[in-house]
């Protein structure tokens, strides 16, 4: 019997009813849970808060390990708990909505709650290295006029930097963009995206202990 597939899915539109990101990453859990016989899904939508870097967290992140006291790990539970959700992660699913240009705020908060150096990457002699190698990631990218990956998205690239510098460089993008200009053509040819990638038999091959 195979493993589960575990996939860590995150929300960070701002909207909880109507958004374009959130149904698009409920039409891809689906068709996961399709093919493969086992998936198991854990949610952190971001919409419900999430703290940012403060002081106190960056003076307990640069405390070595073993000098933290109770008020240090007490900053860094939080942080600490979405690291451990992403390592436990075979595949990632961020729904990114394009906020002027660029990921929303929560998204932006999230992303430096879990590259922790010595947890996800690490400095090595030849430069930094991401220690969560080995997982498949999906981005579900939405916008009313901005074309993903022109000049003007800042958003895609952006996740795709930040989760290559965490070692995730197997990445997808699901686009469902220029709402404003394309509407219900947008969304379909996402679908269609979805589709095409979960069903073709290419979706997961990096992930070992599902192909």
């Amino acid at each position: 019997m195979k493993n589960p597939v575990k996939v860590l899915r995150i929300d960070a539109s701002g909207r909880t009813d109507q958004s374009s990101t959130r149904k698009l990453t409920d039409n891809l859990l689906d068709a996961l849970k399709a093919r493969y016989s086992t998936v198991e899904v854990v949610r952190r939508d971001l919409a419900k808060g999430i703290p940012h870097v403060d002081q106190n967290w960056i003076t307990a992140n640069f405390t070595a390990e073993d000098e933290r006291n109770a008020g240090h790990q007490q900053q860094l539970s939080y942080s600490d708990r979405l690291v451990d959700e992403l390592k436990d992660a075979d595949v990632i699913v961020i729904g990114v909505p394009i906020y002027n240009f660029g990921v929303p705020a929560a998204l932006k908060a999230w992303v430096d709650m879990v590259a922790r150096a010595r947890l996800t990457f690490r400095y090595t002699e030849n430069g930094p290295e991401g220690l969560l190698s080995g997982k498949k990631a999906y981005l579900v990218v939405a916008s009313g006029g901005v074309a993903v990956d022109s000049e003007f998205d800042f958003a895609t690239p952006y996740m795709r930097h930040a989760l290559g510098f965490l070692g995730i460089t197997d990445v997808e993008v699901v686009t469902a963009m220029q709402q404003n200009l394309r509407g219900d053509e947008s969304i379909s040819a996402a679908r269609a995206q979805i589709a095409n990638l979960i069903h073709t038999g290419k979706s997961l091959r990096s992930i070992a202990k599902v192909a």
